[in-house]
């Protein structure tokens, strides 16, 4: 008899349901960044909280994207990308790049980079990117890239999703 490990299913081999991954993820924080790109001249962009370091030499960052998310097009075509990692003042403008069906880059904030790239303006940290591959797995791709250049706002606090909200991390909150 196999022992349950906390609330969930006792390990049978068969998948958890779509429903039951996304509850592990609610648990898990994350840090929140908004991936954009020059597109055909118009840029495009949206949120994302699966960005993830993959190797310091060389530096290469990826991050996930359904394939079915209106953007999907657009990076499936991307040369380079840059990726805003925000900070904790910037929920407002997370919300706005995960959301559908509107222009989001009207509402300002952002600027382009000599090289066309769309930054976000105030993010705690950006790179430039080369996308070097784009990986189907499951209903997505993990494009992977290899950072070109950067910049570090000095001390700005990250903005953090976790549960299905936005949080900030500061000095006080280390352990």
């Amino acid at each position: 008899m196999t022992a349950l490990t906390g609330r969930g299913r006792a390990p049978s081999g068969a998948a958890l349901s779509a429903d039951e991954f996304r509850s592990v993820f609610r648990g898990h924080p994350a840090g929140v960044a908004v991936v954009a790109l020059r597109d055909g001249g118009r840029p495009v962009g949206f949120t994302a909280t699966s960005v993830i370091s993959v190797s310091a030499e060389p530096p290469l960052l990826a991050f996930s994207l359904a394939t079915s998310s209106s953007s999907w097009p657009a990076v499936a075509r991307a040369r380079t990308v840059a990726v805003s990692f925000l900070a904790a003042d910037q929920a407002d403008l997370s919300a706005r790049f995960a959301t559908s069906g509107i222009d989001r880059f009207a509402g300002g904030g952002w600027h382009s980079l000599g090289s066309g790239e769309p930054v976000v303006d105030g993010a705690a940290a950006w790179v430039r990117a080369r996308v070097v591959e784009r990986t189907p797995v499951g209903s997505s791709h993990l494009v992977t890239l290899q950072a070109v250049a950067h910049h570090v706002a000095g001390d700005a606090s990250p903005l953090v999703f976790h549960d299905r909200g936005y949080h900030r991390l500061g000095g006080t909150t280390r352990v």
